[in-house]
C-alpha cells in the first residue's frame, strides 16, 4: 500500500500521522520514499507524534556538553530529533534514558531508505539495552517522543493568576496562565474569576 498525498511529505502535517501508527501497531512494515531529509523521512516511519518536531541536530561528543544540551531540549513539548554517530548510538540511549526517563517512547531508524534500512521502537530504556556495546553501521537517525504534560500544582497556577490579575484583566490573565502551564483556558478563566472576586 502506497500512502502519496497531494500536500508534500505524508504523515508529518496531515493525518497519515495515525495511518503509519495504526500500520506499525498491526505489525506491518512503515517505509519513507527517497527524499531530501532523514529527519523527515525518521519522522515518517518512526510511529510518534509528527505535529511538531524539534530537529536538534548531533548532540555534543563531550560528556558535559552532552549533558548541558539534552538538559536544555528534555522538557520540549514536541517530538525531539537527532542525528548520532553509529559508533555513538547505545551510548547516546543509554544517557537519553537516564536524562529523559526510561519509560519515553523513541525510535531509532538506520539506513533510511536503502537497502538496508532497520527501524527500531520502543522505549528509551529497551533500545538503550539492546543496542548496548552494539556498534550499528550506516547514517542513524534517533527520534523521541515529546515531554509528557506535568500536572500543574494548583498554588503555582494560583501564584501565577494573582500576580497576572495585578497587570490585566481577568481574561488576559487567565489566557497567558493557562498558555504558560498548558491548561485549559476555560478552567483558568473560572479560577481567574474566583480570585478577583477575592476567593481562595
Amino acid at each position: 500500500l502506497a500512502y502519496a498525498p497531494e500536500a508534500g511529505t505524508p504523515l508529518v502535517a496531515d493525518p497519515g500521522y495515525q495511518l503509519a501508527r495504526a500500520a506499525i501497531e498491526a505489525g506491518h512494515p512503515v517505509h519513507a520514499a527517497p527524499g531530501a531529509s532523514a529527519v523527515l523521512a525518521a519522522l515518517a516511519v518512526a510511529g510518534l507524534p509528527t505535529d511538531r518536531f524539534l530537529f536538534a541536530g548531533f548532540p555534543p561528543a563531550a560528556e558535559g556538553a552532552r549533558q548541558r544540551f539534552l538538559a536544555g531540549i528534555r522538557d520540549t513539548p514536541a517530538t525531539i530529533v537527532l542525528y548520532e554517530s553509529p559508533r555513538r548510538v547505545g551510548r547516546l540511549l543509554g544517557v537519553l534514558s537516564l536524562a529523559f526517563g526510561a519509560e519515553r517512547p523513541a525510535a531509532v531508524c538506520r539506513e533510511l531508505t536503502k537497502r538496508f534500512e532497520e527501524v527500531r521502537r520502543g522505549t528509551l530504556g529497551d533500545l538503550a539495552q539492546a543496542l548496548e556495546g552494539t556498534e550499528l553501521r550506516g547514517e542513524v537517525v534517533v527520534v523521541v517522543d515529546r515531554a509528557p504534560e506535568r500536572a500543574a500544582d494548583p498554588a503555582s497556577v494560583d501564584a501565577a493568576l494573582r500576580q497576572a490579575l495585578a497587570a490585566s484583566s481577568v481574561k488576559d490573565a487567565a489566557a497567558d496562565v493557562a498558555r504558560s502551564f498548558g491548561l485549559p483556558r476555560r478552567d483558568v478563566y473560572r479560577r481567574a474569576l474566583d480570585l478577583a472576586a477575592g476567593g481562595e
